[in-house]
């Protein structure tokens, strides 16, 4: 019994150091983007625990972002539902490519799991996996770990909003500076430069005949949907490849 448990044990030290392992960089840039965060919706009214409990219940920083932005903006409830539930709508493309290495896991591991996604941690779990010897426990450390990490780094932010004067250090900037390392790091073949030239250019365009900022989502569609036609034509259809 004894040697069972010191087995377990072991094995539980064993998915938390591998997690760890994977999770640490996410949770390294969870941080400065958490503060500014932080700052920001301080900023437009909201109070610490009130931003705890946005980032505990909502937990997507774009989402967090744009929301501040229309809340300082005055805008009504349900439009900012309808925005950030437009923009989170990736977050059904990223979990059903990563329910195929989740098939034999229970619905509250899976419910656990599904919390967590992330950009970045669909990222390092969807690498992991498909090189195989990752394993669900270690994939919800990676999800929870920077989620633990973002919570306390807006709540910190909150609370020194205070003492930080608005616009001070590049704050204002955050979200868009945010949006620019996403994009760069994605820029990894010529149909991911496309897809971006081609979703700014339509951005702009559509901006001028488009009320609000659903342009933004029409014009990354539209792009993203002219690519992959252009990648199939072309015969570049191998999996990999599209990913």
């Amino acid at each position: 019994m004894k040697e069972d448990v010191n087995k377990n044990d072991f094995g539980i030290f064993s998915i938390l150091n591998k997690g760890i392992w994977e999770a640490w960089p996410i949770c390294l840039g969870y941080i400065p983007i958490g503060i500014a965060f932080g700052v920001l919706a301080q900023k437009a009214g909201l109070t610490p625990m009130e931003i705890g409990l946005m980032s505990l219940i909502v937990f997507a920083g774009s989402s967090q972002f744009i929301a501040v932005s229309m809340i300082s903006a005055g805008a009504s409830m349900g439009a900012i539902i309808m925005t950030t539930f437009a923009v989170n709508l990736r977050h059904l493309l990223m979990s059903s490519s990563l329910s195929v290495f989740l098939k034999e896991v229970s619905r509250l591991k899976l419910t656990l799991f599904a919390y967590g996604v992330t950009d970045e941690s669909f990222a390092v779990n969807y690498v992991r996996f498909k090189e195989g010897g990752w394993d669900p426990d270690s994939a919800l450390v990676v999800n929870h770990l920077p989620n633990l990490t973002w919570i306390a780094a807006t709540i910190m932010g909150g609370y020194g909003g205070q003492f930080i004067p608005a616009g001070a250090f590049g704050i204002d900037y955050a979200l868009i500076a945010m949006f620019i390392c996403l994009l760069v790091f994605q820029l990894k073949a010529w149909k991911y430069v496309l897809t971006a030239i081609l979703s700014g250019t339509l951005a702009v365009i559509l901006s001028l005949a488009l009320p609000g900022n659903w342009y933004i989502v029409l014009a990354s569609v539209i792009a993203a949907t002219i690519v992959v036609m252009i990648v199939k034509k072309s015969g570049e259809e191998n999996a990999d490849d599209i990913d």
